[in-house]
């Protein structure tokens, strides 16, 4: 089993932020989650997936997991890490069987379509799909439009010109923990629009 690497934080401290975290001080987990993206992304995340732009989802994903169920951690004396780095296992075995269903799927359904459907069926179909992305592209423009400048900014630099996320941190002048925390509550802020447009 993979150890936590050299903590700069204290179990004591730990503890500490995770008691904070956890009576409703979410920002607590700022230090913690700053101290362990890294090792999470290069020892655990990044060789069990082979793509820098999946492993960084899958960090993203397994950062969010972790805000979302501060609630359920338990302190059992050991450092913060050990529960994050199982969270992100999960999120990459989960990918995985996510890719390969899917790519079983769509496999199967692509050929179905070309067998069965004539060429000016698609025609009508890809028609459609082109007007449904220019209504929802100009529909992400207004909710995007609608949002606080720091939460556009961060959904523009990480989701729409996908840059990775040490890049999005230096462009917003900000740790890439706080980013981390930015970018979650920019996309809940936009889901919530979003489902109210």
């Amino acid at each position: 089993m993979r150890v936590a690497p050299d903590a700069a934080l204290s179990l004591d401290e730990e503890e500490r932020l995770i008691a904070r975290a956890q009576a409703g001080d979410v920002e607590a987990l700022r230090p913690l989650l700053t101290q362990f993206s890294d090792p999470l992304y290069a020892t655990v995340i990044l060789p069990r997936t082979g793509s820098a732009a999946a492993a960084e989802d899958i960090l993203r994903d397994t950062l969010v997991t972790a805000i979302e169920k501060i609630g359920a951690f338990r302190w059992e004396g050991r450092s913060f890490y050990g529960w994050l780095r199982q969270i992100a296992i999960h999120k990459v075995i989960d990918g995985h069987r996510r890719a390969k269903r899917g790519g079983r799927a769509m496999a199967a359904l692509a050929h179905e379509v070309e067998r069965e459907t004539p060429f000016w069926a698609r025609a009508d179909e890809l028609l459609i799909a082109a007007e449904e992305r220019r209504h929802n592209g100009a529909r992400i423009q207004t909710v995007l439009a609608g949002m606080a400048p720091r939460y556009r900014e961060a959904i523009q630099l990480r989701l729409v010109e996908e840059l990775p996320r040490e890049e999005c941190a230096r462009r917003l002048a900000i740790t890439l923990g706080t980013f981390d925390v930015l970018l979650f509550r920019a996309i809940r802020a936009f889901r919530k629009d979003w489902e109210g447009a």
